[in-house]
């Protein structure tokens, strides 16, 4: 209990700040409107990795600015435990970003019965497909940001370590691309699987009688290294859920490893709150803090 005490005072009386700064350059918000698109299958045919055909089909749904130029983009990665996906934490995150000036995409990706490491490699193929698509959807294929709540959080932090540059000699030339995201954001993100995990989160990724060398595996706060992405995060000190030392740890890791972050720990807020600004007008600066960071950053 002093334990987490003194890491909530430490880390929430200050808003630490590594963001790496850059030309900004943004949509003419007054001359753009969001188009919707249909929902893309990420994949022809069976998915890959799949083990158990339950008749779902992982998709992303652009959400486009009709730009002259091309935009940064955001992923929009919804929670659930990796046994759902949260409406509320799917088109008002992507519509927010789109009044910013910023392309959007939101991620349907598998969950339970699917097990690891098929989230992943949806999540994965997403930013691959985007970067593929990126002349043809007007995005900018060096700043696409991947944004996870929750369980989605922990999906967007596990790209963030286990990301890979692609592969040239792959026979599919969305392969070819690389699934590092150029930054990720993390809200009140499921990251570690041991004393301060949401463990039902574990359960669903990694079956019932997961190995410890698996749960190791991933709890993220031991994966992080110096080319994890540019980090945001935002957590509430007394989340019931999701403990906010699942941030606290991963700022921690990214700390020592040197990785650009800024984290934003606020004094009070159930957990799931997505946009939050219709009930806590102080959580709800999340979002136009991600944006000024993300815009500081060229988006």
């Amino acid at each position: 209990m002093k334990y987490r005490q003194l890491l909530i005072l430490l880390f929430a009386s200050l808003q630490l700040s590594f963001a790496q700064g850059s030309d900004q350059k943004e949509g003419n918000m007054d001359s753009t409107s969001p188009t919707k698109g249909h929902p893309i299958l990420l994949w022809e045919g069976m998915p890959r990795g799949m083990k158990v055909d339950d008749g779902f089909r992982p998709t992303l749904t652009p959400q486009l600015l009709d730009a002259e130029k091309p935009l940064g983009a955001v992923v929009v990665v919804p929670g659930g435990g990796y046994q759902g996906r949260a409406e509320h934490e799917k088109w008002p995150i992507a519509d927010h970003f789109n009044r910013a000036g910023l392309h959007a995409f939101v991620l349907d990706y598998r969950v339970s019965p699917h097990r690891d490491p098929e989230p992943l490699l949806d999540v994965s193929r997403a930013v691959r497909m985007i970067r593929a698509n990126a002349d043809a959807w007007k995005v900018k294929p060096d700043k696409i940001a991947v944004l996870g709540f929750s369980a989605g959080g922990h999906l967007t932090g596990s790209l963030g370590v286990f990301f890979d540059r692609g592969d040239a000699e792959a026979g599919d030339p969305i392969d070819h691309q690389s699934s590092r995201p150029d930054a990720i954001v993390l809200c009140y993100a499921v990251i570690s699987s041991k004393g301060h995990g949401h463990q039902g989160s574990f359960r669903h990724l990694l079956g019932e009688n997961a190995s410890e060398a698996d749960l190791q595996r991933m709890s993220l706060e031991d994966q992080v290294t110096q080319d994890t992405p540019p980090t945001f995060l935002w957590h509430t000190a007394d989340d019931p859920v999701v403990p906010v030392e699942n941030s606290l740890l991963f700022a921690s890791a990214l700390s020592a490893h040197k990785v650009p972050f800024e984290l934003h720990v606020y004094p009070s807020g159930h957990h799931g709150m997505g946009i939050a600004s219709g009930e806590d007008a102080h959580v709800g600066t999340w979002g136009a803090l991600c944006v000024e960071w993300l815009k500081g950053m060229g988006w």
